[in-house]
């Protein structure tokens, strides 16, 4: 099959960027950098803004559990653009409320919009790039992610002398409102060839001898990076002084290294091989866990800002191509299960760092228990197949 035009391939692209820029870059992660100034107006309490927090990962476990049952190419066309645009809609919404039971209500259904999109756009865009012969190129879609991280901590901060309250939500709303409109549009293109029914293979287990170590290594993916993406603002004010500027600088350094680490990840993919990239990403990934209980101080939580947040995006990235390897039969399908377990190990590893909090345990061993979630995942990635390392499409 002839490859489609350059131009095409960089609109794919930006479609899926830019539905990602919005319901996960702005529409998730703007939270953390705006939950000082809301509590600081009163608007939250730290114990409101946690479980905010929380009701939006459950939302998200749904949406990707949601996508999972609407992974039919009909389906999607439908799904997909509506979700996206719900996602931008309630972003805005969270700019006229100050109640609390409207805000849960509000952050559960984006929880659920963004898990549907962050499971179907790039999975749309990996499908129609496979049948364009540009597999390789499909990481570059989780730049809108990296994208995201950075505006999402400009739109929190630059503004904040001039806005309070609810409507710090309305610079946030106004860039994912436009990005949602224009990423629908380009989604709307992308049609997908279908096989002839002569041909076409019928949707088969999931879980097979080679895809079960994907399963569960992508488990203790999720399970670890969230220990470090959580706390480590938290740790960072207990081992550094009151004015260092890595008080306010980790999320920063995180964003920056996820943007910068995607095409990186996605060339090593595609000159490694997949499985190899994931097994360094995997490494790189449990040392910067680690190092903070390595190093205490800015050097430790330094190292664990960049290490984190320039690897967990590659592992995301790379999970989902060798998916669609193993299985080329049932890619949409399978990406959705590898989000919806995606999102329960991230559900858990607070709950579990809660427990041990409460049991006297600190903040310290909880990211150990991450590091070990961490080599849990490079340890099974050794058993992914080792025939699936390698792109077909180039």
């Amino acid at each position: 099959m002839p490859s489609a035009q350059p131009r095409h391939i960089l609109l794919a692209l930006l479609a899926g960027a830019s539905a990602l820029m919005v319901v996960h870059g702005l529409g998730r992660f703007a939270f953390p950098p705006l939950l000082p100034h809301l509590i600081a107006d009163g608007l939250l309490s730290l114990e409101q803004g946690a479980r905010l927090a929380t009701w939006n990962y459950i939302g998200y476990l749904l949406g990707a559990l949601l996508a999972l049952a609407l992974h039919a190419p009909t389906k999607m066309r439908v799904a997909l653009p509506m979700a996206l645009l719900l996602n931008a809609a309630l972003t805005l919404a969270q700019g006229f409320t100050e109640n609390y039971s409207s805000l849960l209500w509000l952050r559960l259904a984006n929880g659920i919009s963004n898990g549907l999109v962050f499971v179907q756009a790039p999975a749309l865009v990996l499908e129609w790039l496979a049948q364009q012969q540009r597999t390789r190129l499909s990481g570059l879609v989780y730049l809108g992610l990296g994208g995201g991280l950075l505006l999402s901590s400009g739109v929190a901060d630059w503004p904040a002398a001039w806005l309070d309250g609810a409507a710090r939500w309305w610079p946030v709303a106004a860039l994912a409102l436009p990005l949602a409109a224009l990423s629908a549009c380009l989604l709307a293109r992308l049609t997908l060839q279908t096989q002839p029914a002569a041909i076409q293979l019928p949707a088969s287990a999931l879980l097979d001898q080679a895809s079960t170590p994907l399963f569960l290594a992508y488990a203790g993916a999720g399970l670890g990076y969230i220990l470090p993406m959580t706390f480590l603002p938290a740790l960072a004010r207990e081992q550094l002084p009151a004015d260092d500027p890595l008080l306010s600088g980790a999320w920063r350094w995180t964003a920056l290294a996820c943007l910068a680490s995607i095409a990186l990840w996605n060339a090593l993919g595609s000159h490694l091989g997949d499985r190899r990239a994931l097994l360094c990403s995997y490494l790189l990934q449990a040392i910067g866990c680690a190092a903070p209980l390595l190093m205490p101080g800015t050097i430790g939580l330094l190292l664990c800002a960049v290490l984190v947040g320039g690897t967990f995006m590659g592992s995301v990235l790379l999970t989902q191509r060798l998916a669609r390897i193993l299985q080329p039969h049932q890619g949409i399908r399978l990406s959705a299960a590898l989000i919806a377990l995606y999102g329960v190990a991230q559900l858990a590893g607070p709950w579990l760092a809660g427990l041990w909090l409460g049991h006297g345990g600190n903040l310290e061993q909880s990211f150990a228990f991450g590091t070990l979630a961490i080599l849990w995942a490079l340890v099974w990635s050794w058993f992914i197949p080792s025939h699936s390392t390698r792109h077909t499409g180039a």
